[in-house]
């Protein structure tokens, strides 16, 4: 038990890693964990309870919402408002922001961004699942209602970024911009501790993530750099081994431990993307990159990309950096020209 650290002993620790918060980051994460603990324990009981299935209605992005989307929403969104140190929220599962009415939100520094239940059609079949979640500190002042320019910030803006995994075991991995730290939760004790310290990605990954059913789909780029992860070339270790479970989260925390590369590029159904810029990509870009990896849209950087909109989509590449360095390779040659 004395070889035990919590996330909030660690976080105290490491409290000079994050040394304007003044112990804000310890009570924000700490309303993170409560709610993860919350929506934790609802999905195992997923296939005991009405919770599973859609509710028959679609979110701003046209997809259908599940009832855990809209459970895991509600109390991250109460769970954040409780404290103090958040003025307003965004979260995929809203068409605005969420501004928060009470004096001591108002006084508040930080904003945060959420996905509250990335991959949730997976509940059904009891795929892992998560959620993930993005901290800025406002450009509004202190002392009045958040506003939307609050959250149309670049990645590299972020001050902390994370999410939680509820998979075999619930993990929750965050960083600060000073590494990546995973903490596994004992439901025994009921806490978050530490058990993967300063995560680093394998610059040379061996496994690729991509939904290989819209390979007709995908731009000449994509294709050809699919076909390259093919090959048999026993000195490169290729071929590389397909893995795809469908959750964001799954595909990069097991690339992230792994090493390999995940790949969500844009199609004729969704020509932009279908990644959310500020809700998916921004945080996992920023883990990516401070656990040694890359991650781009296939011609810049993700966390250099100023949003234009709260629900903006993006095509997304992210894991080994040798591997993102291939795939630039593959996406800056010419599409070839279409025959008449």
């Amino acid at each position: 038990m004395s070889d035990i650290k919590t996330l909030g002993e660690f976080i105290i620790e490491k409290q000079n890693d994050f040394p304007h918060a003044s112990g804000d980051l310890s009570s924000l994460l700490a309303s993170i964990k409560l709610a993860a603990k919350i929506v934790n324990r609802e999905i195992n009981k997923a296939g005991l309870m009405d919770i599973t299935g859609a509710v028959g209605k679609e979110n701003i992005q046209g997809e259908q919402q599940q009832k855990l989307d809209l459970f895991a929403n509600e109390k991250f969104k109460a769970a954040l408002e409780s404290h103090a140190q958040v003025c307003g929220i965004a979260s995929e599962e809203e068409d605005e922001v969420v501004v928060f009415s009470k004096e001591q939100n108002r006084n508040a520094k930080y904003v945060v961004l959420i996905d509250p239940l990335d991959g949730s059609s997976n509940i059904d079949v009891n795929a892992s699942v998560g959620t993930i979640f993005s901290i800025y500190r406002r450009l509004s002042p202190v002392g009045s209602p958040a506003t939307e320019e609050d959250f149309l910030q670049p990645g590299n803006c972020q001050i902390a970024a994370g999410y939680v995994i509820y998979g075999s075991s619930t993990m929750l991995v965050y960083t600060t911009g000073k590494g990546v730290h995973g903490f596994t939760y004992d439901p025994s004790l009921g806490v978050f501790c530490l058990s993967h310290e300063n995560i680093q990605i394998s610059e040379h990954g061996s496994c690729y993530s991509t939904n290989e059913g819209n390979y007709i789909r995908f731009p000449t780029g994509v294709k050809k750099y699919i076909k390259y992860c093919q090959e048999n070339v026993p000195e490169d270790n290729r071929p590389y081994t397909s893995r795809y479970i469908g959750s964001l989260i799954s595909d990069l925390h097991r690339n992230l431990l792994k090493g390999g590369i995940y790949l969500y590029p844009s199609t004729a159904a969704y020509p932009e993307g279908k990644l959310r810029l500020l809700y998916e990509c921004n945080p996992m870009a920023f883990i990516m990159e401070q656990a040694g990896g890359k991650a781009c849209n296939g011609a810049e950087r993700i966390l250099d990309i100023t949003p234009t909109s709260l629900h903006q989509r993006m095509p997304f590449f992210a894991g080994s950096g040798a591997m993102i360095n291939t795939l630039e390779q593959f996406l800056a040659e010419p599409e070839p020209t279409a025959q008449p």
